[in-house]
């Protein structure tokens, strides 16, 4: 009677187990319907972003320093459609400016952490002269 019994659970979870795996995924979600910004306002919030970088002294001197003025500068900016524009301003979001190297420091103190214990661990001692 016990086998039969747990035999039977054993064929209804792996049915069950079979139905969920065939399921196929969906990865969606709700988006509210009035708060899409239009193409104009991504627009002006991507000449936004382009222009608040544009600003910063460093990269105002390297462009000087390359020979393109203020006008220039705006007036390729106004010649770039919209698609340009926020590839551009996609492209500056991806850029870090003079990260401060504290991804390095984690990664190589965890480097160190790991072969203090593998010493540790082995028994090993590390000696110099």
């Amino acid at each position: 009677m016990r086998k039969a019994f747990v035999r039977t659970v054993a064929c209804y979870v792996i049915a069950g187990l079979f139905l969920m795996s065939t399921a196929p995924r969906v990865d969606a979600g709700f988006i509210p319907s009035g708060t899409t910004p239009s193409s104009q306002e991504n627009r002006n919030l991507d000449l936004q972003n382009i222009r608040k970088i544009l600003e910063t002294k460093m990269i105002r001197e390297r462009l000087n320093q390359l020979g393109f003025s203020e006008d220039e500068i705006q007036a390729k900016l106004s010649r770039l459609d919209d698609q340009q524009i926020h590839q551009l301003a996609l492209s500056i979001d991806d850029i870090k400016i003079a990260g401060n190297g504290f991804e390095v420091l984690v990664v190589i103190l965890l480097i160190a952490i790991l072969v203090g214990i593998w010493f540790h661990v082995s028994g090993k001692r590390l000696v110099v002269e």
